[in-house]
């Protein structure tokens, strides 16, 4: 055995390195020696649902859906720390309360923040 402190850490470095390049590195033997090649225009045209594509690809696409989406998933993450916390509620000490105090005062400061804004009207 290896008497440096280090050693663990290297060999762990190169397990998770071989576990990520070994698929990679499969997959690049598999295509090369299995996967037949035979480039056209066809195959190497670009496909969107089985149509041509028209015009410009760029489509002014409204941020608001990902406000509602990010907000949704704040207030959601909410429910996730409240429900075991209020599963054990009564064996918590007080300090435990008022920081959960302090997570949900964050969380309606966020609402109201979000409403004053108006990120949350639907128009």
């Amino acid at each position: 055995m290896v008497s440096s402190p280090y050693f663990p850490l290297v060999v762990l470095f190169v397990v998770a390195l071989g576990f990520g390049l070994a698929p990679l590195g499969l997959a690049w033997l598999w295509a090369r020696f299995f996967s037949p090649r035979k480039p056209n225009p066809v195959k190497n045209s670009i496909y969107e649902c089985g149509l041509v594509s028209k015009g410009d690809a760029w489509v002014q696409f409204r941020s608001a859906y990902y406000l509602y989406a990010i907000i949704f998933l704040i207030f959601d993450v909410e429910a996730v720390f409240l429900l075991p916390f209020a599963v054990a509620f009564t064996g918590l000490s007080a300090a435990a309360c008022a920081a959960m105090l302090v997570f949900v005062l964050l969380l309606v400061e966020g609402l109201a923040w979000a409403w004053a804004k108006g990120v949350l009207t639907w128009a």
